[in-house]
C-alpha cells in the first residue's frame, strides 16, 4: 500500500500529519515513512531512530571530449532542455538542465558526449521499531529534485515488501516533484487549512490529482481558523473530508519542539484513527 501526503502549498501540515500518522500506524503495522521532499526535507526533525544505511546518489551527465567532436550540432538540436549547446568551436555542458535522458549521449556520431556520474544528493535509512524512515537530500545547487525522489522510490519498493504500509511525505505544490511523488501512490491525502489561500491551492492540487487519475481525499488542518468554504467546496465536488485536526496552540508548541503530537493531543488520535479506518475501509479492500 503506497500513500503520499501532499498539498497544494506549503505549510500546510504536510509533515505533521506524515509523521504522527507513520508513527500511530507504526503501532501495530509495518511502516516505511519516506521524506520525498528532498529540497528540504524535515520529517527527520519528529522521528527518531538508529541510522543503518546511508549512500550517495547521482544522476548521469554528459561529458564532452573536444578531439572527438566534429561540432555537427546534433546534440544541441535534440536536447530539449537545453542543457548542451554549441557555441562556436565550444560544445558547452550544463549539468543542472540535464535530465539524463542519454539524446546527446547516444545519437553523438562520434561517441564525443560519453554519460559519467554526478552527484546529487544523499539518501539515509533509520530504524525505529516498526517504522523505517527513509530520508532524502538534496545537494545545495542542485535545480532538480525529480531523478533523486525517483530514486529514492525505487530504493523503497526494492528494500521493502508488499506487507509494508509505504507512507510519502511530498513535497509542496503541483509541479514536477509532486507528480513524480504521487503518481504510482494508491490513494493521496491532500492536507489543506481552511483558509482562501488553502482552498485556491487545494483547487490547484485537485485538479492535478484528476489530471493524474488519482484516487485522492482531504485532510483539513488548523480546522477552527478561517472559514467553511474549504468544507463547502468539497461537499461541492463530492471529495471526501477524511479528517480535521484543530488548532490549538499546543500543537504548534509541540511540532516547534521537534515532538509527536498524537499521544499528547487526545484530539488528534482521534483524528488519526478517522484516517487508518479509512484506510482499512477504502484502500486496504480495493488492494485485496
Amino acid at each position: 500500500m503506497k500513500i503520499a501526503i501532499a498539498s497544494g502549498k506549503g505549510g500546510t501540515g504536510k509533515t505533521t500529519v506524515s509523521v504522527n500518522l507513520a508513527s500511530y500506524l507504526s503501532e501495530n503495522n509495518n511502516v516505511v515513512l519516506v521524506d520525498l521532499d528532498v529540497e528540504e526535507p524535515n520529517s527527520a526533525l519528529f522521528i527518531k531512530g538508529n541510522l543503518i544505511h546511508e549512500e550517495d546518489k547521482f544522476k548521469m551527465i554528459p561529458d564532452w571530449k573536444q578531439p572527438e567532436c566534429t561540432l555537427c550540432g546534433i546534440c544541441q538540436k535534440v536536447c530539449n532542455f537545453h542543457a548542451v549547446i554549441q557555441l562556436g568551436t565550444m560544445i558547452l555542458v550544463f549539468p543542472e538542465l540535464c535530465h539524463s535522458c542519454y539524446a546527446c549521449s547516444e545519437l553523438c556520431p562520434t561517441n564525443a558526449l560519453p554519460m559519467i556520474t554526478k552527484k546529487m544528493g544523499e539518501l539515509k535509512e533509520y530504524k525505529s521499531n516498526n517504522l523505517a524512515f527513509v530520508n532524502s537530500h538534496l545537494l545545495i545547487g542542485e535545480e532538480q529534485a525529480v531523478p533523486l525522489i525517483h530514486q529514492t522510490i525505487k530504493y523503497v519498493d526494492l528494500k521493502f515488501n508488499d506487507t509494508f504500509i509505504k507512507i510519502y511525505d511530498s513535497p509542496p505544490g503541483t509541479s514536477c516533484p509532486v507528480i513524480e511523488a504521487s503518481k504510482d501512490a494508491d490513494f493521496v491525502f491532500l492536507v489543506t487549512e481552511p483558509t482562501p489561500f488553502g482552498l485556491h491551492d487545494l483547487k490547484l492540487a485537485v485538479d492535478t490529482m484528476k489530471e493524474l487519475n488519482k484516487a485522492f481525499g482531504v485532510i483539513i488542518n488548523r480546522n477552527g481558523i478561517g472559514n467553511d468554504d474549504v468544507e463547502n467546496y468539497c461537499k461541492k465536488e463530492k471529495i471526501p473530508v477524511i479528517a480535521k485536526i484543530p488548532n490549538n496552540r499546543k500543537i504548534a508548541e509541540l511540532y516547534s519542539g521537534g515532538n509527536l503530537i498524537y499521544n499528547e493531543i487526545s484530539e488528534v488520535k482521534e483524528e488519526l484513527i478517522k484516517i487508518e479506518n479509512f484506510i482499512k475501509l477504502n484502500i486496504f479492500s480495493n488492494l485485496t
